[in-house]
């Protein structure tokens, strides 16, 4: 099932969700989840495993962080190859003032922001959505 590419409609469509907790990135060394983790996203990088995963894991496996952020989920579901979604919401969160790590999976955007100021960028988001639908 391809997703969508108009910018309008993904933008009045995003509707974003607050995941409930707190996440953090994380890197090891090697290429194996460290047992006990089971972390959102994991990404292959030269220096190492970065991990994205819940905080309390994090803190149980005593793995450093220093990063700590609230996730969020577009629902709309973006096509792979869209144009303009991610520069629109990140110039509304940039405008804003708050920082934004994203992360594309195969259905939807999942955006990572300061844990302290995730509902304040979902209020952002909404505003960006209203604005965007005809």
């Amino acid at each position: 099932m391809s997703g969508e590419r108009d910018l309008t409609t993904l933008l009045g469509g995003m509707r974003p969700e607050l995941h409930p907790g707190q996440y953090v990135f994380c890197t090891i060394p090697g290429r194996a989840v460290p047992p006990g983790t089971h972390p959102v996203a994991t990404v292959r990088e030269d220096e190492g495993l970065t991990l994205v995963l819940p905080r309390a894991e994090a803190d149980e496996e005593k793995l450093p962080y220093d990063y700590v952020a609230g996730w969020i989920t577009l629902r709309v579901h973006s096509a792979l190859d869209a144009v303009g979604l991610t520069g629109a919401f990140a110039r509304e969160l940039a405008t804003a003032g708050i920082s934004c790590n994203v992360i594309a999976g195969y259905h939807h955007d999942h955006l990572f922001v300061p844990a302290d100021r995730a509902a304040e960028a979902v209020r952002v988001l909404e505003a960006l959505a209203a604005r965007s639908t005809p």
